[in-house]
């Protein structure tokens, strides 16, 4: 695969269930996304967008079709090769938060390095950064279920940060939030994709959210019915939020990588 494409998926197809209950949710679907590059999977519920986004996260295993990602055959990887490959390159931001409630939010963000085996004090290290990266360093001691609904999804991208990974997929990720806190957290991913460069792969049924994506892929019934490019690139947001520090402070340099 093209050092320039990140996800190279071709005809993949994905069913559930069986006889007169089998639910054929993905019937052969082909798409690349390129280093970088920030896209919209948008359909409405049952649509195959979510199952599209999870079979290229590895998170399933498509029936049939092939998936290349960060230029490996997914098809020959190990279990914990796949493993390891979700938790260094990708970086996941969905709906439900998924936080641990009883614990703080500094354990919530470090998690992934925690699985990943990163020695106590650094990966605290890194969660501070990433904390402070997103303005909520001053919560880091506090407990999950203390914090607003916008506080939560900036700590589930705080979480799916700190690792930096080259993808991060997020599924409806302002769904649970009111308008101005969901323009809020849109902001802070696409200054991510601006200022350090990580892919965006969302999956959406908001028309507004994906018109700030370089691409759309409409899905319906299973298979891609059309894409479109936007004419503006999210840059060029008069809403643009800037994450107060600079990429470089978020350089895995002190003993997390």
């Amino acid at each position: 695969m093209p050092a320039d494409w990140v996800i190279d998926a071709r005809d993949l197809e994905k069913s559930y269930g069986s006889g007169s209950s089998r639910f054929d949710a993905l019937k052969g679907v082909s798409l690349r996304v390129a280093t970088g590059e920030t896209v919209a999977i948008v359909g409405k519920s049952g649509s195959g967008k979510s199952t599209l986004m999870h079979l290229l996260a590895l998170l399933d295993a498509p029936d049939k079709g092939s998936l290349q990602v960060a230029g490996k055959d997914a098809e020959t990887l190990s279990k914990r090769a796949v493993n390891e490959l979700r938790n260094k390159e990708f970086g996941f931001v969905f709906q439900q938060f998924f936080l641990t409630p009883n614990v703080s939010v500094l354990d919530n963000v470090i998690l992934p390095l925690k699985i990943a085996g990163i020695r106590t004090k650094a990966r605290r290290a890194r969660g501070l950064q990433v904390l402070k990266q997103l303005e909520l360093d001053d919560k880091a001691g506090k407990k999950a279920t203390t914090l607003s609904g916008g506080q939560k999804q900036r700590v589930v991208i705080g979480r799916a940060l700190v690792n930096n990974p080259r993808v991060i997929f997020a599924d409806e990720p302002t769904g649970n939030l009111d308008s101005t806190t969901g323009r809020t957290v849109e902001d802070i991913l696409f200054a991510l994709n601006r200022e350090q460069g990580i892919t965006l792969v969302i999956v959406t049924h908001d028309e507004d959210l994906a018109a700030r994506c370089d691409r759309q892929v409409y899905i319906s019934d299973g298979l891609i019915v059309k894409e479109t490019h936007s004419t503006a690139s999210a840059e060029t947001s008069s809403a643009r939020h800037t994450l107060p520090s600079s990429a470089a402070e978020l350089n895995p340099a002190g003993g997390v990588a």
